[in-house]
């Protein structure tokens, strides 16, 4: 997805800065608040860096008068010990909005950074490595677009712009066939999905129509198998497992896309530091 437009992100970080702030920063208040520093933002380790609107808005809604001199971008590979930016302005405001500005950046950079590993993993096989809605709760446009940062690309953002036709949706419909039909009389013109367990269920989606399966925790044999019996007709999606380790050989079968819930779910911060830098 596209970067939120800026009212999205003024409203997001409006949130986190009440959060951290609450009725107002009792250490920065040591500081004369006309004072003025100079810091810089260091990565410690290779990354790619995502985040820098909400860094920005975060020190902006603080003081507009803060000046960010960006060495990166949203999307860039950098090295270990980089500079990412470097920012003057009032000391106070510096000092409130760091750890919140930082939280950003270090979590959507770390969601963009292993994004691209797994890109990297399947790199020349053609298969699309896709998100998920395991997502922290209230950073799902965020992640979402981290992933795309890191060279991965959005499943639907949200139960609203895309249906998919999991295991609970097909029992309490009956059967695949009748919940592919609804959906197809309920939805015309979004995008359905339907989830199978089993080469006899990916049988039975296929001839109900089925034009986007997602093939849960299936075997390398069986994603073999299911290329080869769909032949074109329908889009696959392999899900259920996957890891870096695993990754490589599912993409190999054939399969057109892979989905992993990791990219937003097991979030590791990319390791940033923010230091005053001596006039």
């Amino acid at each position: 997805m596209a970067l939120p437009n800026r009212d999205d992100i003024r409203a997001q970080v409006s949130l986190a800065l009440a959060e951290d702030l609450g009725s107002g920063d009792r250490t920065a208040g040591l500081i004369p608040a006309d004072a003025s520093s100079r810091v810089r933002v260091i990565c410690r380790e290779a990354a790619v860096i995502c985040g820098t609107a909400w860094f920005e808005a975060v020190f902006h809604q603080l003081d507009p008068a803060i000046a960010i001199q960006w060495h990166c971008r949203d999307g860039s590979d950098i090295a270990a010990d980089q500079l990412v930016c470097e920012l003057s302005g009032n000391t106070r405001a510096l000092l409130s909005g760091e750890r919140t500005a930082l939280n950003y950046l270090q979590t959507l950079s770390g969601t963009a950074t292993l994004t691209k590993r797994y890109v990297d993993a399947v790199a020349g096989t053609g298969v699309r490595i896709l998100d998920t809605r395991k997502t922290v709760p209230g950073l799902r446009l965020q992640q979402k677009y981290a992933v795309t940062c890191g060279g991965g690309h959005n499943h639907r953002i949200g139960l609203f712009d895309a249906i998919l036709i999991k295991e609970n949706h097909i029992k309490a419909a009956g059967s695949i066939r009748a919940a592919i039909k609804a959906a197809q009389q309920q939805a015309a013109d979004i995008e359905i999905e339907v989830e199978v367990e089993s080469l006899d269920e990916l049988d039975e989606a296929l001839d109900a129509g089925a034009r986007r399966i997602l093939l849960d925790n299936f075997s390398l044999e069986s994603l073999r198998q299911a290329v080869k019996r769909v032949q074109g007709r329908a889009r696959l999606e392999a899900s259920g497992g996957v890891t870096l380790g695993t990754i490589r050989g599912i993409a190999e079968t054939g399969v057109d896309d892979i989905s992993v819930g990791a990219l937003t779910k097991d979030v590791k911060a990319v390791d940033l530091s923010m230091r005053f830098i001596d006039d």
